[in-house]
């Protein structure tokens, strides 16, 4: 686990994510307070358990992003989930228990791909000796006995003359002058069979048929042409995966999910209970709160890669609370979430800071896609902020989405621009104050048209 201090950890945040400093400095202790508990005694360690986290506040303020960021910083598995999917047990629906056995899937999928890096170099090389033998099949050799077989010297003249020739072969190989030769190669393939899931009401593992077979089913192989190239890339991924060995691949991944793993839940507040006479969809809300509670405080889950214990995986549970309020949850998820933080509205100077200050800022981002077509586009400042000020102006008249606006309104401004860049004549752009509100101005001005198109 990366031993950020809190500090670097919300700096890092700030290179993506502008403002909510409350949010992620929650966010900040509650990884640094991870690597505490790993330096506590084993026996104290055990009683640590994680500092949940509940985000208020509208959407598109950033409470998404910040989780799967932070996720990245600390390199832990990640899954988002949305509350409002899951069904109380005995309902048709996912189970609350499949967001553990995501988030182990995707726990053995980083582990693996890290594992594969590490063995690439290797791979590399038994994928070109490969390549070599269908390019030049190595010589025979024949296990007889001295008074059967006496090499004699053209044998030996031949063989260092094929020897010379897959040197020549290898080294024009490594210049890329054989990467459209044509080339036969060999697949394994399991035996054409359905993938059929099974899912069962009372939390059990998903699975399928073939996990269930597993290796009885005969492997067949198939035949097909490719050139070099791409015969290159599939026989080093097959190397790889041949010499990843999925024993530690799966102790790894289990042991990274119980230490590390985050689960994010969105529109938690869907799930709120509200006062309804003890009948209809609240009691399923409720039942749902119930069937999360267990997970959240600790229990063990089934996954097809063996069981996962959920006591020190880290919840961040999101969402917009119009309606409800979190003191609508069921008392001892309440509890099971101590940290509460709320994400502000959206003015227009943040938008602007938005649009152009972090690393993945979307104006940089769309500048440089049209770059790739030889075409310059240049933002003034006051085009930019007239965008904020629009995306602004819509939020208040319709429903508030905060940055997501951002993704609409410059697409609406910049269609044309991208369409016709491929084929333009004059190679640049600049937006700026009039050219926003010339493309813009009759949307705007007409609320319905607005609501439908921005």
């Amino acid at each position: 686990m990366n031993e950020y201090t809190p500090r670097e950890i919300v700096a890092e945040l700030d290179k993506y994510i502008i403002g909510q400093h409350e949010a992620k400095r929650a966010v900040a202790i509650a990884i640094r307070d991870r690597w505490r508990r790993l330096q506590l005694s084993e026996e104290l360690r055990e009683e640590v358990l994680p500092k949940n986290i509940i985000m208020i506040g509208p959407t598109g303020v950033g409470k998404t992003e910040i989780s799967r960021r932070l996720a990245s910083l600390a390199k832990a598995p990640f899954v988002k989930v949305e509350a409002s999917k899951y069904t109380e047990v005995g309902y048709v629906g996912r189970d609350v228990e499949s967001m553990i056995r995501d988030l182990t899937e995707i726990s053995i999928n980083m582990v693996k791909t890290e594992m594969a890096e590490r063995v690439r170099e290797k791979a590399a090389a038994n994928a070109e000796e490969r390549i070599m033998d269908l390019l030049l099949p190595p010589i025979k050799k024949y296990a007889a006995a001295p008074q059967q077989k006496i090499e004699g010297p053209s044998e030996v003249d031949e063989e260092e003359q094929k020897l010379k020739t897959r040197e020549k072969l290898r080294e024009k190989l490594h210049q890329g002058k054989l990467n459209e030769r044509m080339v036969e190669i060999e697949q394994t393939e399991s035996a054409g069979m359905p993938m059929i899931e099974i899912f069962s009401g009372s939390g059990m593992e998903e699975f399928n048929i073939r996990d269930m077979i597993g290796n009885l089913l005969p492997k067949q192989k198939k035949k097909k042409r490719v050139n070099v190239k791409e015969a290159r890339k599939i026989m080093e991924e097959e190397e790889a995966q041949r010499l990843v060995d999925m024993d530690k691949v799966k102790e790894e991944a289990l042991r990274r999910v119980q230490e590390s793993g985050i689960v994010f839940i969105d529109e938690i507040d869907k799930i709120a209970g509200r006062e309804s006479g003890g009948s209809g969809p609240s009691v399923s809300r409720e039942g749902v709160q119930r069937d999360i509670l267990p997970i959240v405080e600790g229990s063990t889950v089934n996954t097809k890669y063996g069981p996962v214990k959920t006591d020190h995986i880290l919840f961040i549970s999101a969402g917009a609370f119009h309606v409800s309020k979190p003191s609508d949850l069921i008392p001892e998820l309440q509890g099971r979430f101590p940290i509460r933080v709320e994400l502000k509205s959206l003015g227009k100077e943040d938008l602007v800071r938005i649009l152009t200050e972090p690393k993945n800022a979307l104006i940089k981002q769309y500048m440089a896609m049209l770059e790739t077509e030889g075409f310059h586009l240049t933002f003034t400042e006051d085009g930019i902020e007239e965008i904020a000020v629009i995306a602004t102006q819509v939020n208040e008249q319709s429903e508030n989405i905060g940055a997501r606006r951002l993704y609409t309104i410059l697409e609406k401004l910049l269609s044309d621009i991208s369409f016709n860049a491929p084929d333009a004549e004059t190679r640049e752009a600049v937006i700026d104050r009039q050219a926003v509100r010339q493309c813009l101005k009759d949307i705007v001005q007409n609320q319905d048209l607005s609501r439908y198109i921005l």
